[in-house]
């Protein structure tokens, strides 16, 4: 699992919520669009103070109804057998981190749609709150403001909260993948052709089309053509644009990710991992390493090992820790990533687990131990070489390895 960037906040129901670094440009634009544009044409009367509280309590309730709706997936997806762990917000949003996929088709669909219900249900609670607090709301179109300039901070704060939380359920509605209307897309699909690969592929595919939608819109946007319901001009367009990046970006991963769970999922690192490595002992001077291992093979990485346990490993890196001129008489030993330093693996782990080390450690090889003893090396570039050989599908084919990560 990789480790969170950002800020934790702690646990909700054992999960743990962490804000990426991200959020705070969102947090920033939603305050300040709120503070200096949409309440003070809501209430001119109001001061400067009181519109910036309000602003304020409205952004937080913002982030803490995505935090809602993200929990919602969490907590359907543990009675539904799927482990959840952590959600993070970042500037688009939420994501609820699954480990593996779905049991079933079922799960799936209940998983994706609480979701939206969700989002739509805080916006109903607020926009009947806002009657309840402060009557009737009838609201004159062609002047809507008076009836807005009526409402009093709180009611103003859910007036806005409440629309904006309809327009994120009915958004996530879209049958675009990986959000959760493309979630429920894939559900009804692998319930009819009952093949998960299939159903990603094709949800995918739907996800990655409602991109470049999305791309091809802001790009409209840019050049000056305004969008019914989005309107025009070159901010719109371009968070548009970039709205639709990321969800291609998302889609064309998450089909990957799947293939590679498949692929890799049941594998043992025991299978890939290199048996054939030349050991070195503590006491080795660097010189000799370098003049009759490091340039007279391929190997990159040196087990420095004595009586058959790991002491540690040398790279080339290691090399630069002492002077050209101290290699004759440095031994190796004092130039070594010690083993209790060292991220390592255990054969009997599936290669998913080595992968995804090595991603978040950004590393390319791993020790393989056991019992304190070495019993291989697993490298990243046999890993891509072994999903390569063994793939499919085109999604995996070999242009593609250098982008795949966990």
């Amino acid at each position: 699992m990789r480790p969170v960037r950002g800020i934790r906040l702690g646990r909700v129901a054992g999960i743990e919520v962490a804000v990426d670094w991200s959020l705070l440009i969102i947090f920033w634009l939603i305050f300040s669009t709120l503070a200096w544009g949409v309440f003070p044409s809501w209430h001119p009367d109001w001061s400067v103070p009181l519109i910036a509280v309000t602003a304020l309590a409205a952004a937080v309730l913002f982030f803490a109804s995505v935090l809602v709706h993200e929990l919602s997936h969490a907590l359907v997806g543990r009675l539904n057998g799927i482990a959840f762990h952590r959600i993070t917000l970042f500037m688009f949003g939420g994501i609820a981190h699954m480990e593996g996929e779905p049991p079933s088709w079922r799960a799936e669909l209940a998983m994706a749609i609480v979701g939206p219900l969700t989002s739509l249900a805080i916006g109903v609670t607020c926009i009947a709150l806002v009657n309840l607090l402060s009557g009737p709301f009838d609201v004159d179109l062609e002047n809507p403001r008076l009836a807005l300039a009526a409402l009093g901070p709180v009611s103003t704060l859910l007036a806005w909260l409440g629309p904006v939380n309809v327009i994120i359920g009915l958004f996530n509605l879209i049958p675009g993948f990986p959000m959760d209307g493309g979630r429920v897309l894939r559900a009804i699909i692998w319930a009819v052709s009952g093949d998960l690969r299939v159903a990603t592929h094709l949800a995918s595919l739907a996800g990655q089309a409602f991109a470049w939608l999305l791309i091809a819109t802001g790009l409209l946007m840019v050049f000056g053509f305004r969008v019914p319901y989005l309107g025009g001009g070159l901010l719109s367009g371009l968070w548009l644009m970039l709205i639709g990046w990321f969800l291609h970006s998302a889609a064309v991963t998450s089909y990957r990710q799947l293939l590679m769970r498949q692929l890799l999922g049941h594998v043992p690192v025991a299978k890939l991992m290199q048996t054939r490595f030349t050991p070195i002992g503590p006491q080795m001077p660097i010189s000799t390493l370098v003049d009759e291992h490091l340039m007279a093979s391929g190997q990159r990485v040196f087990p420095v090992v004595e009586d058959a346990r790991l002491l540690g490993l040398v790279s080339l890196a290691d090399l630069r820790k002492r002077p050209r001129e101290a290699w004759a008489r440095t031994p190796v030993a004092e130039i070594m990533t010690p083993a209790g330093s060292l991220v390592s693996i255990s054969p009997r782990h599936e290669v998913l687990d080595a992968l995804a080390l090595l991603g978040a450690r950004n590393l390319n090889q791993l020790p393989v131990v056991e019992d304190g003893r070495l019993l291989g090396l697993v490298r990243r570039e046999d890993i891509l070489k072994w999903m390569a050989i063994h793939a499919e599908s085109t999604a995996l084919r070999t242009d593609d390895r250098d982008r795949m990560q966990p």
